[in-house]
């Protein structure tokens, strides 16, 4: 199945958390604490959103950050995705 956003919304994948400390201790998952920090899979066209002119400014392939409780998480063919908005995006990570 492939997902094709609207509008100004993104799908984002979510990088794994650590498995282990910087000390060498091995995280059991409920342990690992989630970054914030997503992979663009594919952006939407951008267009006329609220009467105003959104010009896409992600790409696939950009990491990114966003807040803590944007957007909505989808599980697809076993996978899990954050679509979001590219107002809820709040720094391209280089």
């Amino acid at each position: 199945m492939t997902l094709k956003p609207l509008a100004d919304r993104v799908v984002l994948k979510q990088f794994e958390a650590e498995e282990k400390t910087k000390s060498g201790i091995i995280l059991s998952s409920a342990a690992q604490e989630k970054p914030e920090i997503y992979t663009v899979i594919v952006a939407g066209p951008g267009g006329i959103v609220d009467g105003n002119e959104v010009k896409m400014e992600v790409k696939a392939g950009d990491k990114v950050i966003t807040g803590k409780y944007a957007g909505t998480t989808v599980k697809i063919d076993g996978e899990e995705y954050n679509i979001v908005r590219q107002s809820d995006i709040l720094a391209i990570v280089d």
